[in-house]
């Protein structure tokens, strides 16, 4: 059975700015925020602080907050992408994250190469390739676009190969950074049944949103995240409502 457990998590890094600059223009109000000064005196900000979670099978967790709130960053310590500083992260299950698509698609070979080396990347079997290249060739809709090198390819069609290979893996756990927006009607809408799809096959689901709409139709839980600390968690409607509420007396 998939879990994840988080207990007292920290990530913080240096800014890559003129530090001396800003050093002179926020060291005085460096503690009322996310930002302090290392022992090398670099300007660091504290992405996340003493995070403590646990999901089990059956979540769907909507991660709210304004931007800068942390969302993105707890998706990328639960990827593996990012290391904390402080604590530690146990996951058990097989994860497919939808965090950074089109990362490894190589512009000088096709489509179809692409697919195939974009799952060695998912670390799928061989036999999981070999049953699933040509599915997700269909689902691109690229016809034969797929035996192209992928230097020729508009936006919209890279978009659409990135996200069939990204959403082809069978996951315990999946995590979601927005929902695919790029492209047209028809694709969106098979995007978002492909996206349903993945979500009922998956034992743990983790969605950062600015769309309450798209919490609300996927998720049964929200994590409020605020300057990256953990400000709610529970039932989905209740936090989401708070959320609401405190943005509607900003």
């Amino acid at each position: 059975m998939a879990s994840i457990t988080l207990e007292n998590i920290h990530l913080s890094y240096p800014l890559l700015t003129n530090q001396r600059s800003l050093r002179a223009k926020l060291v005085r109000s460096l503690q009322s925020n996310r930002m302090e000064l290392d022992e090398h005196k670099r300007i660091v900000v504290n992405a996340l602080q003493n995070v403590n979670l646990t999901f089990t099978d059956g979540d769907r967790v909507g991660l709210i907050g304004t931007n800068g709130a942390g969302k993105s960053t707890l998706l990328r310590v639960l990827a593996g992408i990012y290391v904390p500083n402080s604590g530690k992260c146990t996951i058990q299950g097989r994860i497919a994250s939808m965090l950074s698509m089109g990362v490894g698609l190589r512009d000088n070979v096709t489509g179809f190469e692409n697919i195939r080396l974009g799952c060695l990347l998912l670390d799928m079997t061989q036999k999981e390739i070999e049953d699933k290249t040509d599915s997700i060739a269909e689902f691109t809709g690229l016809g034969d676009h797929i035996y192209l090198p992928i230097n020729t390819y508009s936006m919209g069609m890279r978009t659409r190969l990135a996200f069939g290979i990204a959403t082809s893996l069978d996951p315990d756990i999946l995590l979601i950074d927005e929902v695919i927006g790029a492209g047209d009607q028809t694709f969106i809408k098979k995007a978002e049944a492909r996206i349903d799809e993945l979500v009922k096959r998956s034992s743990i689901m983790v969605l950062a949103s600015h769309s309450n709409a798209t919490i609300r139709q996927f998720c049964n839980k929200a994590l409020w995240m605020d300057k990256g600390n953990v400000k709610a968690f529970g039932a989905m409607e209740d936090v989401v409502s708070q959320y609401e509420a405190e943005l509607a007396y900003a």
